[in-house]
């Protein structure tokens, strides 16, 4: 147990999907989980293990921002044993070809943050997901028929449509970056896997863009988020 979490040690399985939004977890444990054991609800960042055909897999909410997903896959990894997380949760696109509801899956990610300075004495910015981890889950979408964008992506502080300038922003970016989409936690969860020698992977559902009027509701995003999670389930049990 620690501070954030009550689960005891074996409580959680070695793959663990994480949803931003404690009422997602929910929603993934009740509507595709059997047998689903809440295992974990400080905070309400609830956790679940079940059985996803057949196999045993864990869901965890990690709430919003760098520093919150940072403990809480910090902690899975190093307290916990898990091997493999997959984070699902939404972005907001940056090309104008994206619809509301594409997937995207992150390979680099940049932020400005210093999370990787201040946990690690690191002054890094990059840190990319785990390459065997995104093949399989790219495999996976195929055989669901399911067009996944694989691309970089940017990891902010704040909600990107806030930004004061956002064309400074891009400014600041490495050159070459070109980044598909935002959000705003995958930096420290590779990080967290690459310091700890863990695997993880970034699964992201477009729900809003400068380029499209219409942003999705929470209902919609609840309902519209279904590809993603069944992909990311999917590729669970292979792992």
């Amino acid at each position: 147990m620690t501070p954030h979490n009550e689960a005891e040690l074996g409580d959680f399985a070695k793959t663990v999907i994480m949803p931003g939004d404690p009422l997602r977890a929910k929603y993934i444990a009740e509507n595709f989980l059997e047998n689903a054991k809440l295992i974990n609800s400080i905070r309400n960042m609830y956790a679940y293990t079940g059985l996803y055909k057949g196999k045993r897999i864990s869901v965890m909410a990690h709430g919003m921002g760098i520093p919150s997903i940072g403990i809480y896959s910090y902690e899975l990894y190093k307290f916990y044993n898990v091997e493999n997380i997959i984070r699902i949760g939404s972005c907001g696109g940056y090309l104008k070809d994206l619809n509301l509801f594409d997937v995207i899956l992150a390979e680099n990610v940049y932020s400005e943050s210093n999370y990787a300075l201040t946990l690690n004495n690191e002054n890094t910015h990059i840190v990319s997901a785990d390459s065997n981890l995104n093949n399989l889950i790219k495999q996976v979408a195929e055989n669901l028929n399911t067009t996944v964008l694989v691309g970089n992506t940017v990891c902010t502080d704040v909600f990107d449509l806030y930004m004061t300038n956002q064309n400074k922003f891009f400014n600041r970016l490495p050159k070459k970056f070109n980044p598909v989409a935002a959000e705003m936690e995958a930096f420290a969860l590779f990080y967290n896997a690459k310091l700890l020698s863990k695997k993880a992977a970034c699964l992201m559902t477009v729900v809003d863009s400068k380029y499209i009027d219409k942003q999705a509701s929470p209902e919609e995003r609840e309902h519209g988020l279904n590809n993603m999670i069944k992909i990311a389930l999917d590729s669970a049990i292979l792992l």
